[in-house]
């Protein structure tokens, strides 16, 4: 481990009255509670629809690049290449809109562990080789240097990646077909899938949760049995290549804030949430109290529909409604069974958990204030 000085990590949740509204960013820097220039990484869920032409993602990040951009004097392309951008679209049932703002602080280096992030980004993708080998490695080597950003040596220590990856569109898959090139499908839809895996399959490859012998183009959406625990990945128009961002419990940063994790085996695992709090020091039974759940800086889960169909036995009709998408189903679930554990609903509730999680379930992380 490094012996230089390391940093806090400072996460902050601001409201949203819609997906360009950056009101609650420019109120949290005019505070003077962190400053444009410590911002490494937003996360933002909106309330679009999730699926291909959900253009609330994009417009959002373009409200951030020009809100943060002003700030620092720079373009909003010069924004996009040094703060990760991560935006989920959709905020059923209960879901609150908001941007969850990850910044890291220099400071003197701390005396035990503390919430870290890193980031990095892999290069821009062809649209061939969106949701194949190519993109797992890619994305392997980049968790690699996030983590290295965040003074993680330990793969223990890691506790929640989350990835924004890219999607095939129409234009895109012309363009590779132009060039004599094949796609790993022709469904736009599924390609947000194929992506969000093969990113997934990348986090399990960095964290040695998966053997590089067990994976090849054919097990990306597949191997339901090969799968990250702590893995978080999330497919927009918006972008052609992965960004990454890696939290974990670091040597040597300071501050008053801890990550935990576990894994939801369905989607209402309630005990896997309670699990994540009761690591955190919070009470393990029951609804948080309005003064813990204050102390609850941010919640991150994925959703899925399970494949065959059930939940511990019964009957689920989420991938068989044709008028409200399977992963729009499973947000919502997640999201209220979570709302009730902490007693709030601004939830970072992410779906399609390819590879992320065991079938139907997906990793959750809580981020709290620890007290001393």
């Amino acid at each position: 481990m490094t012996e230089s000085p390391m940093p806090e990590c400072l996460v902050f949740r601001v409201p949203t009255r819609h997906p360009a509204d950056v009101s609650g960013l420019d109120a949290l820097i005019e505070s003077g509670a962190v400053s444009a220039g410590e911002i490494v990484a937003v996360f933002g869920k909106t309330e679009g629809n999730g699926c291909v032409n959900d253009f609330t993602r994009p417009l959002a990040v373009m409200a951030l690049e020009a809100a943060l951009g002003a700030r620092l004097g720079v373009s909003p392309a010069a924004i996009g290449a040094r703060v990760a951008l991560v935006m989920s679209g959709g905020t059923e049932g209960g879901l609150s809109p908001h941007f969850l703002v990850l910044a890291r602080r220099e400071g003197p280096a701390g005396t035990g562990r503390a919430l870290s992030v890193g980031t990095a980004f892999t290069e821009d993708f062809l649209p061939e080789e969106i949701g194949r080998m190519a993109q797992v490695r890619a994305t392997a080597a980049a968790v690699r240097r996030a983590m290295a950003a965040a003074g993680l040596d330990a793969v223990e220590d890691v506790h929640f990646v989350q990835v924004k990856c890219p999607l095939l569109t129409s234009a895109r898959i012309q363009e590779a077909a132009a060039r004599g090139e094949t796609v790993a499908t022709h469904d736009t839809y599924a390609s947000m899938g194929l992506s969000r895996g093969a990113s997934a399959l990348g986090i399990g490859l960095a964290l040695g949760e998966i053997p590089d012998a067990a994976l090849d183009d054919a097990v990306i959406g597949t191997r339901t049995d090969l799968y990250s625990g702590r893995a978080s990945a999330s497919a927009g128009i918006e972008l052609m290549r992965n960004e990454v961002i890696v939290l974990g419990n670091a040597p040597g940063w300071s501050g008053p804030l801890r990550i935990a994790h576990r894994v939801m085996r369905d989607g209402i695992d309630l005990p896997a949430i309670q699990g994540a709090l009761a690591d955190l020091g919070f009470p393990a039974a029951g609804q948080l109290a309005p003064e813990a759940a204050a102390r609850v800086v941010a919640l991150l889960a994925k959703a899925e529909p399970s494949g065959d169909g059930l939940i511990r036995g019964q009957r689920h009709i989420m991938n068989d409604d044709s008028d409200i998408n399977a992963t729009r189903h499973a947000r919502a679930l997640v999201g209220g069974v979570a709302a009730a554990a902490i007693g709030r609903t601004d939830l970072f509730v992410s779906g399609g958990a390819e590879h992320q999680g065991p079938d139907g379930g997906g990793p959750v992380a809580v981020i709290g204030r620890v007290e001393a």
